[in-house]
């Protein structure tokens, strides 16, 4: 049996800002994909902690310690600059490695920046 487990976190974003003219995805400053195992083109979950959406998008690189969080896209109306916003990715497992894989979980602070 596979089963479908949290594999990495960013948790506590704050949403910098919202591209309506653009195909979709989320941007995410490089470093924090490299802390959190998170790939451009990923598939992610964007939770919403100031107004309670979800949506599903994938990754875009955005630049190396610019602390970029930037909603485009249709998913564009589902947050504003400064929304706090929670970045999750899944993967399938068998039960044996879903019983000791230990998800990366990174915090960050108000300007996205990870806390030591």
């Amino acid at each position: 049996m596979q089963r479908i487990m949290l594999k990495s976190k960013i948790h506590c974003a704050t949403l910098t800002g919202t591209e309506l003219d653009y195909e979709g995805s989320i941007a995410v400053d490089r470093d924090l994909l490299d802390a959190a195992d998170m790939f451009p083109g990923e598939q992610v979950h964007v939770l919403n902690k100031n107004n309670g959406s979800r949506l599903i998008t994938y990754i875009l690189e955005a630049p190396r310690g610019s602390g970029t969080i930037l909603l485009n896209g249709p998913a564009a109306r589902l947050g504003s600059p400064g929304d706090v916003v929670v970045l999750i990715t899944y993967a399938n497992m068998d039960e044996l490695e879903a019983k000791t894989y230990k998800p990366t979980i990174i915090l960050v602070d108000e300007k996205n920046q990870i806390k030591k």
